[in-house]
């Protein structure tokens, strides 16, 4: 259920910064298993229209709300970043009714036969698969601001957006980068000890520090070829780097501020120029 997902009193974790003045992340602790810390992070994003696209939103806490209304209040999209980042949709959906749903193929399927209260039946405006993969055609305003890539051949089903006004990358489990810091600044330090082996195994596989050849090794041998096509994976991900973009924020794990290609090109390189 996904009470075991939220933090017992989201406001007093929650982290609200702006990354630019119209990207602003909402980090919050979250552990996979109740073990593995990744963290959690939704990110709201101003277009230049004004209204707001929410991508992969947390918990929606008076200070969140507070914020959305200081960058104008409408909020016009809800992405789900990929088929597990989705369980607050519907919080924000109450909240915000004229929003339009976005989210990978599969999603509405998975979301109608789950019992969970916090999980509701909401219609989706927009799918993406293998056929509308690259398509920022969801609206004008859309269009005018962001590129997308549905990443069809990650196991996640990954829906990646560049913000090209503020040259800004937003993704949920393509690229972790952790340990995830800022995610668990606010935890009490009494909470953060006793860290698990699994935990401290998962960190070393996801840490984009040094060589990082863990972490490449992980995406080239398992997350690239979960679905049989690591060629498609690759293609997604050379598009990706075509972008010109500078930020990179992901759910899990610290965001890359200003060298996120950088970064993401160390990560990917075999991907990016095949396997050495």
């Amino acid at each position: 259920m996904s009470d075991k997902l939220i933090p017992k009193d989201p406001s007093a974790v929650a982290v609200i910064r702006n990354i630019t003045p119209n990207v602003v992340t909402v980090s919050v602790p979250f552990a996979r298993f109740e073990k593995i810390r990744v963290g959690g992070r939704g990110t709201i994003i101003r277009m230049t229209s004004g209204t707001l696209a929410v991508f992969s939103p947390v918990a929606l806490t008076p200070e969140t709300k507070a914020k959305v209304a200081e960058l104008g209040g409408n909020v016009g999209y809800l992405i789900a970043g990929d088929i597990e980042h989705h369980i607050f949709l519907t919080e924000w959906k109450k909240e915000y009714p004229n929003a339009k749903l976005i989210g990978p193929k599969g999603l509405p399927e998975k979301r109608s036969k789950m019992d969970d209260p916090k999980v509701g039946k909401e219609q989706f405006a927009f799918l993406y698969d293998e056929t509308n993969a690259h398509s920022n055609n969801i609206s004008e305003e859309f269009a005018a601001d962001f590129e997308v890539e549905f990443v069809n051949d990650h196991a996640n089903k990954e829906i990646v957006l560049f913000y090209k006004p503020d040259k800004v990358l937003i993704e949920a489990d393509l690229m972790f980068n952790l340990p995830a810091i800022e995610q668990y600044s606010k935890v009490p330090e009494s909470e953060k000890k006793g860290a698990s082996l699994l935990n401290k195994l998962f960190q070393t596989l996801n840490n984009t520090s040094g060589e990082a050849k863990a972490h490449k090794r992980l995406l080239w041998y398992a997350i690239s070829n979960a679905t049989k096509n690591r060629a498609g994976f690759n293609e997604s991900v050379k598009r990706i780097d075509s972008w010109d973009w500078e930020t990179l924020i992901p759910c899990h794990g610290e965001t890359i501020e200003g060298t996120g290609k950088q970064v993401f090109r160390k990560i990917f390189e075999w991907h990016l120029r095949g396997r050495k």
